[in-house]
């Protein structure tokens, strides 16, 4: 269609210049004293076009001319930026090949481009640069050149860096907190991490090094909100993010030295966090750890752990027969010492968990303990005979053994009282 307009527009043209020209006989006198000159009005028009053309024509061809150096400039500009552009393509396929040798060389080759070019109308100068200084900083720490590695670290965390290109000087401060936590360095990592901007140390990236770094640093209260905030953002799977927060709360909780502090260890946890089998059980441990150390005679101290252990324990009781045969069996070995302070109403959930599964060992052997503790003789030989058969457990197999040994002194019964002695040393 473009194409018929043309051919229109030039009819047009054609059918105009036949009627001003084809019987113009116009003429057009020119005075140049004392001459005088007589032109048809035609080849005045046709001369006056050919002369605009003319002057046209030579002042683009002296423009161009003039220009010859600028685009001269130009040119080697833009093969100057190609082969850096290059160089620092070539640099980072071998850093992801492995090729850190290579890698470095490119980088090396990019950046004695970029010294020796004057030219600053790049449109990325100083990110190509800043690339360049931090693929040769990374091939120099898989090399193990840690001196060289600062050094074009440095160079690519320049002020001038930062404000050309914030992006890459924020991506520069996370390689440098990586490479701080692979070589063991957690003081490293946590002066680079706190050089990142807020938003930035916000991110999914920046986070998972944080909780790298608190757990190099052993810092188990930040590495565990670390990892509640990522998975709240679901940087992990669900399972993959319950197994890291339950590591990190099993590992505060062994780290506590005294039981107040891990009584604020179990207030900070979250109540989901309080109802896994693995975290209130390892809580009861700590704590029965802990009493022997620091309540060691004081009856009101250990009346008082002994309450918040129960506390701890209660969620497991609703969850009983959801608990697996081996957590059942801790929770039986964990609760035993709680047996002595145990209540009225304690006592009655315990024996009504044991009517509920009159078939299970580690009822039964709570409740004969429990018996024993009251001295309800025969209710305990009853209870604990029949959850010897049951129990898997080496160590309550060892209790129950010795409980029965007990009884059988009790009333008398040497022989069975020898017997049960005897097979509770033979588990030991």
């Amino acid at each position: 269609m473009r194409s018929v307009f043309w051919l229109l527009g030039l009819a047009a043209l054609a059918v105009a210049l036949a009627l001003l020209v084809g019987n113009n006989r116009g003429t057009v006198t020119l005075f140049w004293p004392p001459w005088r000159f007589d032109v048809s009005f035609n080849f005045f028009l046709f001369a006056l076009i050919a002369g605009f053309v003319l002057v046209y024509v030579a002042l683009r061809a002296l423009a161009v001319v003039r220009e010859l150096p600028t685009q001269a400039r130009r040119w080697r500009s833009l093969q100057m930026e190609r082969a850096v552009v290059g160089w620092v393509l070539d640099a980072l396929a071998n850093q992801l090949a492995g090729r850190f040798v290579r890698a470095q060389g490119a980088a090396r080759n990019a950046l004695q481009h970029l010294q020796g070019s004057t030219s600053n109308d790049w449109p990325r100068r100083a990110q190509l640069e800043a690339l360049a200084h931090l693929l040769a900083a990374e091939s120099a720490h898989a090399l193990q050149n840690r001196a060289q590695r600062d050094e074009h670290l440095q160079a690519a965390l320049r002020p001038e860096v930062a404000k050309a290109s914030p992006e890459m000087a924020e991506g520069a401060l996370l390689r440098a907190v990586r490479w701080a936590v692979e070589d063991r360095d957690p003081e490293a990592a946590r002066s680079r991490l706190a050089e990142l901007p807020q938003g930035a140390a916000r991110r999914i990236q920046a986070l998972r090094l944080k909780l790298r770094v608190a757990r190099l640093g052993e810092a188990t209260d930040e590495a565990l909100e670390t990892a509640r905030l990522l998975a709240k953002h679901r940087a992990f799977s669900p399972e993959a993010a319950a197994s890291i927060v339950r590591g990190l709360a099993l590992d505060a909780l062994r780290d506590a030295h005294d039981l107040a502090q891990l009584q604020r260890v179990w207030d900070g946890l979250d109540e989901s966090e309080r109802g896994v089998p693995a975290v209130a059980l390892a809580a009861a441990d700590r704590a029965h750890a802990l009493m022997r150390l620091d309540a060691a005679g004081d009856e009101g101290l250990q009346a008082d752990t002994a309450a918040r252990v129960r506390a701890w324990l209660e969620p497991l009781w609703e969850q009983f027969g959801a608990l697996e045969a081996g957590q059942q069996a801790r929770l039986a070995r964990v609760f035993e010492p709680e047996l002595e302070h145990l209540d009225a109403a304690g006592l009655a959930r315990l024996e009504n968990l044991q009517r509920q599964w009159p078939q299970n060992p580690h009822l039964q052997y709570l409740a004969g303990q429990a018996c024993l503790h009251r001295q309800l003789w025969g209710k305990a030989a009853q209870l604990l005979g029949q959850a010897r058969h049951g129990l898997s457990d080496t160590t309550l197999q060892r209790r129950t053994w010795r409980a029965l040994a007990r009884l059988a002194e009790e009333r008398g019964d040497s022989a069975a009282a020898g017997e049960a002695w005897k097979q509770a040393a033979l588990l030991d």
